[in-house]
């Protein structure tokens, strides 16, 4: 597979999941930096301080103190270009409510079922 994106913020609180994904990206060469912070609000001062200019993001629903879709309403207030960021709901979650909510967000390009698959990036790539 070719290099699909540049740089891949991984958000995710969970240590193990972040560890898979990981390995998931690198195998695959999904893409050439691979960024993961443990908390949404890490991310968001990440992304505003410049500290890192991501092209994908893979964002998980469910994180203490801020969740993925406070992210997103975070992310929505932050002044940074974001024409061509795209935004991976990656959760473990079956609640239909968060599907729901992940498809009426402006932001999320796709939403995705943990584990992350080889199969499933392939059909992310642009």
């Amino acid at each position: 597979m070719a290099i699909c994106f540049k740089t891949c913020l991984l958000i995710d609180d969970n240590y193990i999941d972040n560890f898979v994904t990981r390995k998931i990206l690198e195998a695959s060469n999904f893409c050439e930096n691979i960024v993961v912070v443990r908390s949404a609000g890490e991310a968001i001062k990440s992304l505003s301080e410049g500290l890192v200019k991501p092209d994908a993001i893979f964002l998980d629903v469910r994180m203490p103190l801020m969740s993925g879709f406070e992210f997103l309403e975070e992310y929505d207030k932050i002044e940074i270009d974001k024409e061509n960021i795209k935004i991976f709901m990656l959760s473990s979650s079956l609640d239909p409510l968060d599907l729901r909510k992940s498809s009426d967000n402006k932001y999320i390009t796709q939403f995705i079922h943990k584990p992350l698959t080889q199969k499933a990036l392939e059909e992310l790539c642009p």
